[in-house]
């Protein structure tokens, strides 16, 4: 019954926050730090998870997070709300620099985190996609952090780098036999560790 008022709280929740951002980015463009500063504030957390997820470690997502502001800043003037609401821009932004990042990088130790988000990074050409994408993708990342890191890094390799099980035990030096396993048991364990309502 109260569906109703809440889905209307989000979406006034959201036209605020987007007009918060806006005045701010106006601001920006006048060359106040203040306005960056609350700008800051109030995108960091979405920033950082989008760039986190691409780069998968969180030395490079600082660095990265640290470009996407100075892009931000130094192209407020630029935003306008035909190229849609200012967090998806800014978003768009993050995917951008992370993937620069992320394409520079030895992909020795990605983490699954990493992978899973350059697929959603692919998939997500249209900035509002891409701000609904980071929005969905929290529950499948809990997931995975059910199962070990390395169960994880096979994870990843079979199914978001799509290796196939001899060129993961190629990559890994682990016996192929070992690799098939662990990809089952893995697999295994996500499906039991998904909800009963979520099940199909």
């Amino acid at each position: 019954m109260d569906s109703g008022p809440q889905t209307g709280t989000l979406c006034d929740d959201n036209e605020a926050l987007d007009a918060r951002l806006m005045q701010w980015l106006e601001e920006m463009a006048t060359g106040s730090e203040y306005a960056l500063s609350d700008f800051y504030d109030a995108t960091l957390g979405k920033v950082y998870g989008v760039a986190i997820r691409i780069v998968g470690d969180a030395a490079l997502a600082e660095d990265v997070v640290t470009d996407v502001y100075h892009d931000a800043w130094n192209n407020a003037a630029t935003y306008s709300r035909e190229r849609g609401r200012p967090l998806a821009w800014l978003l768009t932004i993050c995917r951008n620099r992370a993937l620069d990042r992320y394409r520079h990088e030895s992909a020795a130790a990605r983490t699954v985190e990493a992978a899973a988000a350059q697929q959603l990074s692919d998939a997500a050409d249209e900035p509002e996609v891409l701000l609904a994408s980071v929005e969905e993708g929290d529950a499948v990342h809990a997931l995975l952090a059910t199962i070990s890191t390395e169960d994880r890094q096979l994870i990843a390799l079979a199914f978001f780098k799509g290796l196939t099980h001899q060129q993961i035990a190629e990559v890994t030096a682990m016996p192929l036999g070992t690799v098939k396993s662990r990809i089952r048991r893995a697999l295994n364990s996500l499906s039991e560790a998904v909800p009963m309502d979520l099940r199909v």
